[in-house]
């Protein structure tokens, strides 16, 4: 009888670890077959969106890269995500040390404020954006967007780098400060350089945030100010031009390279 219930156990235990491989190969094919046909679509040689591509041909890259209208939009979404994320380490690191080593009246509150865009729709705070820049007479500025981008990324910044105070040791710093270091001194040569892999990580994080935002730009950009999202989403709307393909597989390619890179900066010895 024993025997009997362990082999049915062992069977139980085997079929929902099959269904288990089953359902994350379905979620998995679910995520990655739009984007191998969007690649794919984007290598075509044919001269209208066509699956599967009749041969292989780079004329949508080409197109991409010697239209002006995209490599402005190219330039403008790396000016804006660099800045963005410059912003969101400075503001992000300094949010985060306050909020992991103090105590003070409402420091919950101030948590809650500064996620609230991870929970708050996007395009609540992209028209609340809006509507500040607007009378700031900021439409089409890349700093307006950077600005606004920034509430956005700036969660990020705040979860990662307080996640990896949490495991860092504050003696160090205090052993640094008693020997004779500033405080400032303690924390850039003995803090920063230890928590470094979670501050690049969420710089990698907050810059591929920005880089892929629309609707803060859509709504804060002019005819002569678009990032290359917003290009692309009025590209998809006005009309249906294959070289929408090389830039979303640019974009997929940029989002892929940070990923790698945020995984290796984990990986590393520390």
């Amino acid at each position: 009888m024993n025997a009997a219930a362990e082999f049915h156990e062992v069977g139980q235990a085997a079929w929902k670890r099959w269904a288990l491989w089953c359902a994350t190969a379905l979620v998995l094919l679910f995520i990655l077959i739009p984007i191998v046909v969007i690649v794919l679509l984007s290598f075509s040689s044919a001269r209208y969106l066509q699956f599967p591509p009749p041969g292989f041909s780079l004329q949508w890259y080409e197109a991409f890269m010697h239209d002006s209208r995209w490599m402005t939009s190219l330039w403008l979404s790396l000016r804006v995500s660099l800045m963005c994320t410059g912003l969101s380490l400075v503001l992000g690191v300094l949010a985060a040390i306050v909020l992991v080593r103090d105590n003070f009246p409402g420091k919950t509150a101030v948590y809650v404020i500064i996620l609230s865009p991870l929970i708050v729709p996007g395009i609540i705070t992209a028209i609340a954006v809006f509507f500040l820049f607007s009378r700031l007479h900021m439409i089409g500025s890349p700093v307006a967007m950077a600005l606004g981008q920034t509430v956005l990324t700036l969660p990020l910044v705040v979860i990662i780098v307080s996640a990896t105070l949490q495991g860092f040791d504050q003696r160090l710093e205090q052993a640094a400060i008693i020997l004779g270091a500033s405080p400032i001194r303690a924390f850039f040569h003995v803090t920063l350089p230890i928590i470094s892999p979670g501050v690049i990580s969420s710089a990698l994080f907050a810059f591929l945030a920005s880089f892929d935002e629309l609707l803060v730009p859509l709504l804060l950009a002019d005819p002569t100010t678009m990032t290359l999202p917003v290009r692309l989403w009025q590209s998809v709307i006005m009309q249906i031009d294959p070289t929408i393909t090389a830039v979303s597989s640019v974009l997929i390619a940029v989002a892929i390279a940070v990923l790698l890179s945020a995984g290796m900066l984990r990986r590393a010895p520390t």
